[in-house]
């Protein structure tokens, strides 16, 4: 049984998996790098070790310093959160190799799911719908311009080693699909050193639907319902919430059989996410498996009554799934905003430094997972997520407005942050009409109604938000009007 657990990771989700290892007595080890010295998963875990420098290559990437700790520490397990290492095949064998239970799929079944065009493959093979586009990897640019033209613009090229929205180029005709064949290639090299890519066709006014899953080492398989996480930017989630407006019971149903015969296609275990676009007609076309813990799984756990990261551990542990499919009710409504540190009015720039004060939202149906607190730092070496601001209600209208309020409620200060556009979103009528799409910013103007909400001051903020952080008059309006460049220091004055 697992008794120590380092966790190969940083900020909220560090200590997300902190949190439930203490509750279930299990010791647990965290790394850290020049730049977390005082981070809080460090202050909250049973032991901490220093790692290296603050580039993720020097440390939260070096496979082998990890590996040192862990077996200096005495870990006989390892959780990867998500980023970093979490779907690195070649980490999951070094454990593997060195008797360290690593805590998500085996490192065959990740080289599998990673691999896109095999995945394709092995789903295409277990019925699962796929995306319609070339049968294997393009082998120069030409072969990709007459694959494209077979299926017909416009199409995506993806990388097969890309992921989280990137190694992916929009291509409407030739000359574009031959630009995007160069930058594809040339992020796929950078990131990992080589490529290899697909065409598939490019599905318009979609949505992002995903499903839960789980195994374990007994092959019992269930779907643990499906999260909507249609609103992003650049292919990046921005808001999530489950149940999807459109999914009844029926296609839930459905789906989700497709969910499990797809983890048993690859001899999937542990949790994972089955990744699918909705076509406008209502057809579900599967894209990927994201072999790791979600970012968005808080959203799962309220509606679900699930500690996901519990199961997690009780699977890698060897234990069946304590509960059959039939055992599974949703219960509510839940919505999660990821609160990003960046600066909307200037394209989303990263905003990073000192967080001098920060007040977290509570209440009823309220979570919030953070690293945040007074003091600490916004760092500019890692991802831009700060905190999961996550809200359950009886009704989708009651998680909506707890989720205003509580976004009202959240201050953050010495940085800028998504909260504003997350407010004119979730207040729209399309929003809460269910028009949801992965075009959702674009196609309703999402960031002009903000500047427009904010210069006409329609965006409701609490006492405590406007003791807390009144945004100066005429910084705004210089902002509105374009006054503002991108290069400027310009931040939120503060009364």
């Amino acid at each position: 049984m697992i008794e120590k657990v380092l966790i190969a990771n940083r900020g909220e989700i560090a200590l997300r998996v902190i949190r439930t290892c203490k509750a279930l007595g299990i010791k647990t080890v965290a790394v850290y790098s020049d730049e977390d010295y005082n981070s809080m998963h460090v202050k909250q875990a049973s032991e901490a070790y220093h790692i290296g420098e603050a580039a993720p290559a020097k440390s939260y990437l070096n496979q082998e310093k990890i590996l040192e700790v862990m077996l200096s520490a005495g870990a006989d397990a390892v959780h990867p959160g998500y980023g970093f290492l979490s779907e690195n095949d070649d980490f999951a064998r070094l454990c593997e190799k060195n008797k360290i239970n690593f805590i998500g799929p085996s490192a065959d079944s990740m080289n599998l799911c990673g691999d896109k065009m095999r995945c394709k493959a092995a789903m295409l093979k277990a019925k699962v719908p796929t995306v319609p586009g070339s049968p294997d990897l393009v082998k120069d640019v030409e072969e990709a311009v007459s694959i494209a033209n077979d299926i017909g613009y416009p199409v995506l090229l993806k990388s097969v080693y890309g992921g989280g929205g990137r190694g992916i180029r929009l291509a409407n005709n030739d000359k574009e699909l031959r630009e995007g064949f160069v930058s594809v290639t040339g992020e796929s090299i950078a990131a990992v050193g080589k490529s290899a890519i697909l065409v598939e066709k490019f599905l318009e006014k979609t949505r992002h639907i995903e499903y839960q899953m789980a195994r374990d080492k007994h092959g019992n398989t269930v779907h643990i319902f499906e999260r909507e996480c249609s609103i992003q930017r650049r292919n990046q989630k921005l808001i999530e919430q489950t149940p999807s407006p459109v999914v009844d019971e029926e296609i839930r149903e459905r789906i989700g059989e497709i969910v499990c015969n797809a983890a048993k296609a690859v001899d999937y275990t542990n949790l994972g996410t089955a990744e699918f676009l909705r076509a406008d007609n209502g057809d579900f076309y599967f894209i990927e498996i994201n072999a790791r813990l979600q970012v968005e799984h808080p959203i799962t756990e309220y509606v679900s009554g699930l500690d996901l990261v519990k199961l997690q551990l009780d699977i890698a542990n060897g234990e069946e799934i304590p509960f059959k499919q039939s055992d599974l009710k949703m219960n509510g409504y839940a919505i999660e905003c990821r609160i990003n540190a960046e600066d909307t009015f200037l394209d989303f720039a990263p905003s990073t430094g000192p967080v001098p004060n920060v007040t977290i939202p509570a209440g009823p149906g309220v979570r919030c997972d953070t690293y945040l607190y007074p003091g600490c730092t916004v760092s500019p070496f890692y991802d831009s997520l700060m905190a999961k601001l996550v809200t359950w209600g009886q009704t989708f209208e009651e998680s909506r407005t707890r989720m205003l309020a509580a976004l009202n409620d959240f201050y953050i200060q010495g940085v800028e942050t998504s909260i504003p556009l997350y407010k004119t979103i979730l207040s729209s009528e399309e929003y809460k009409n269910g028009q949801l799409s992965t075009d959702f910013l674009k196609r309703f103007d999402m960031i002009d109604r903000l500047t427009e909400d904010l210069k006409n001051e329609k965006i409701d903020k609490s006492e405590a938000a406007i003791a807390a952080a009144v945004i100066h008059s005429e910084y705004l309006k210089s902002r509105i009007q374009n006054d503002v460049s991108a290069s400027s220091n310009w931040k939120y004055k503060l009364d």
